[in-house]
Parts: structure tokens; sequence; C-alpha cells
């Protein structure tokens, strides 16, 4: 269900777009492709004394990591389309490749303040990179359940449990779709049921 209107008559000031997409490759490893854009809401005056229309890209930067099935990124890249200061902006692009060995789900967002941090990196591909644990857990959760599921794998906790307030141990989505790992609150009375969903 989206936000609904407002009822005040609004200017529009800034957009910025986050898109990132997955792909699983032949050698067993996954790309992530992501992009991020900014786009103002009106016309300004740029310092080179051009008008930078609305619309038009402020920031428009590119980063692909690829990723083993632990989630350790093996290679990483960066691209530039647009940036307010040009070339100069955009000559960190290669720094990035110093990604490469980091890990999406062991402290990655850390690593990369650290490493790639005020002037040691740019704000906005830095901005970038945070997205990418979330997506990655998304994009290969299919190859993790087929995973599971095989003969040979005993049923383990499925990793999403316990990550946000639908999924803790206690709540209604996990006894109605994870019946085997609902435990519910000490509090309950014996026998309770889980509320309905709508």
């Amino acid at each position: 269900m989206p936000l609904p209107d407002s009822d005040l008559e609004r200017e529009h000031l800034h957009t910025r777009t986050f898109r990132v997409h997955a792909y699983a490759r032949p050698d067993g490893l996954t790309d992530l492709d992501a992009e991020m854009m900014d786009v103002k809401g009106y016309d300004f005056p740029r310092s080179s004394g051009e008008i930078h229309r609305a619309g038009r890209p402020v920031h428009h930067m590119h980063l692909r990591v690829t990723i083993d099935d632990a989630f350790t990124i093996t290679a990483a890249q960066a691209a530039y389309d647009a940036a307010p200061y040009g070339q100069w902006c955009a000559c960190i692009a290669p720094d990035y490749a110093g990604l490469v060995g980091m890990n999406l789900l062991k402290g990655f967002r850390q690593a990369v303040k650290e490493k790639f941090g005020r002037t040691q990196g740019c704000t906005h591909l830095s901005e970038l990179s945070y997205v990418l644990p979330t997506v990655a857990v998304q994009s290969t959760a299919g190859k993790r359940r087929k995973a599971k599921r095989s003969p040979e794998s005993p049923e383990r906790r499925p990793f999403e449990l316990e990550g946000c307030h639908a999924l803790s141990l206690d709540a209604p989505a996990v006894a109605k779709f994870y019946p085997l790992w609902y435990r519910p609150q000490a509090s309950s009375p014996a026998g309770a049921k889980p509320a309905k969903d709508g």
C-alpha cells in the first residue's frame, strides 16, 4: 500500500534512487550490480557557470561485486556516469577493488567505513555498498533453500529467524510458517494460539 497523497502543495526537491540487480554466474559465483542516482527537482547554477537542469543526474555511480557462497567478495569494480567534480570524483573508482576479501555478512559496513572513510573514499559509493548485504541474502535465498532440502544436510534453523520483529521466535508469523522453530513467550497461557493473519 503506497503512502497517501499529501493534502499540501509540495515542491519536488530531490530524488535518490538505489537499484541492485543480482546475477547467478556459470562459475557458481553471484554478481551484484548496484547503481545509485541523485536528481534535483529544480535547475541550479554550477560553479562553471553552466545551468544544471532538473532531472539530470548529479550523482550516478555503479558498483559491481562478485561474491561466493560464503558471501565473501572475490571481485569488485566501480564506475561513474555523473559526479559533481567529474574526474576528480571518479578517480577513486579503482580503489574500490579494495572491497575484495570483505564478507558481506561479517562486519561489512564497519569494514567499508574503516577502509573508505572520509578522504579515503567516495561518500556515495560507500553508501551504495551498504545496501549489498541484504540484497545478497535475498538473491541467494532460493539457492540456500534448495541446499537445506537436500538429503545430505540436516534441518537447521532458517537464517532469517530473529532477524526482525515479524520473525522473532514467539511471533505469529513464525508459528504459521516455521512451526518447528516457534517458541511462545513464557508468559503466554498454556495452549494459547497465535493470532491469525488478516
